[in-house]
């Protein structure tokens, strides 16, 4: 009797300790959640956005904003228990906005570059682009870079593709536009020849059936990241890791075959 009522004491006791456990775990998950809402105006996250970069960030027919970054931020939301807050901010000024505290974070394929860790702090990589040449179809005078010299080349204001487009010789004209729609409607008319813009970007326009197709030749490989204002490491860090999560468990490999058609985390 003794050893019977001995082992159901234990058994108490391991159900009690169990029950604490979860309980302690749960409490866990709730504090975290609790600490990163803490660190956001009324628990949102709000995100600064360039709202016509398809397929990355884009409005579709029914001025839904979709896109795989849009996504991305969905799935972060979900891990860290928060709710989404998009801002469409003017691209050549985005970073500025970060920094006068318009929006928490950037998540709008903004690359990583050694001049704009001076203004932020950027996460991990998350994805890799590379700045390419759209050209119509058809257009048989353009194989490279080395054939835009008397051409009107087009790019995106403030972009990695600025920079790119900046560095090249003898072109007729280089117009900068404020959205990469705009270049892309100048090109189909015939007011550029070409457009050097991310690689996601122009194999998004090529595949649409708009008529463009683009160059083989890579002008840059780019890192993406999000973008922290700098000293907001709290926030860095829960993003990150939810990010590390998603890496993980399989669910940036979904979204990029759904939005590139192609697995890009193998």
């Amino acid at each position: 009797m003794k050893k019977f009522l001995m082992l159901m004491l234990t058994l108490a006791l391991a159900v009690t300790t169990l029950a604490g456990c979860g309980q302690n775990a749960n409490n866990t998950a709730s504090t975290g959640a609790s600490q990163v809402k803490g660190l956001l105006n009324q628990g949102e996250l709000s995100i600064g956005v360039d709202d016509s970069f398809p397929p990355m960030e884009f409005r579709d027919e029914n001025n839904n904003l979709v896109g795989f970054d849009v996504d991305l931020a969905n799935e972060i939301g979900k891990k860290l228990g928060v709710k989404i807050k998009w801002v469409p901010t003017d691209w050549n000024g985005i970073l500025l906005s970060l920094n006068s505290k318009k929006f928490d974070i950037v998540l709008s394929s903004l690359s990583i570059t050694d001049e704009r860790k001076k203004q932020i702090t950027f996460s991990d990589s998350y994805f890799d682009i590379n700045q390419v040449i759209a050209v119509k179809n058809g257009n048989t005078s353009i194989k490279s870079s080395a054939d835009l010299k008397g051409k009107a080349v087009g790019c995106q204001l403030g972009t990695t593709g600025d920079d790119a487009a900046s560095k090249l010789t003898g072109l007729k004209e280089l117009k900068k536009y404020d959205k990469a729609t705009e270049a892309f409607h100048d090109l189909t008319i015939g007011r550029l020849d070409a457009v050097i813009i991310d690689s996601p970007v122009a194999g998004y326009y090529s595949k649409k059936g708009g008529g463009f197709s683009v160059l083989d030749e890579k002008l840059t490989k780019e890192p993406i990241g999000i973008g922290f204002r700098q000293g907001n490491t709290d926030l860095q860090q829960a993003v990150q890791k939810a990010i590390d999560e998603l890496k993980k468990d399989g669910t940036l490999s979904k979204l990029s075959v759904k939005w590139f058609g192609v697995d890009e985390y193998k």
